[in-house]
C-alpha cells in the first residue's frame, strides 16, 4: 500500500496527537505530589479505583496512545517510501 502522499498529514497529525497525549497525562497526573509522580510509595500514589471524570480521561488517554501509535507506524511506511 502506497502511503507517501499521506507524509505530510501523518506528521501534522502525529504532532497534534503527541501534544494532546503529553496534555491528557499531565493533566491525570495534577493531584499527585512529586513521590506519587514519580511512581513512588505514599497515600496519594496507592491505587484506587477510578469513578466519573477521571475514569474518562484515563479511557480517552488510552485510545490517543493507541491512535499516536498507530498514526506513527504509518507515518514510518510513509517515509520509508520516499525515493
Amino acid at each position: 500500500m502506497n502511503f507517501q502522499p499521506w507524509a505530510p498529514y501523518l506528521s501534522v497529525a502525529e504532532i497534534i496527537l503527541g501534544i494532546t497525549l503529553t496534555i491528557l497525562v499531565l493533566i491525570q497526573t495534577k493531584g499527585a505530589d512529586l513521590g506519587g509522580f514519580l511512581g513512588g510509595s505514599g497515600e496519594s500514589g496507592s491505587f484506587r479505583t477510578r469513578r466519573g471524570v477521571e475514569a474518562t480521561l484515563h479511557r480517552i488517554t488510552i485510545a490517543t496512545g493507541i491512535i499516536f501509535f498507530i498514526v506513527t507506524l504509518m507515518a514510518f511506511l510513509a517515509w520509508g517510501q520516499v525515493v
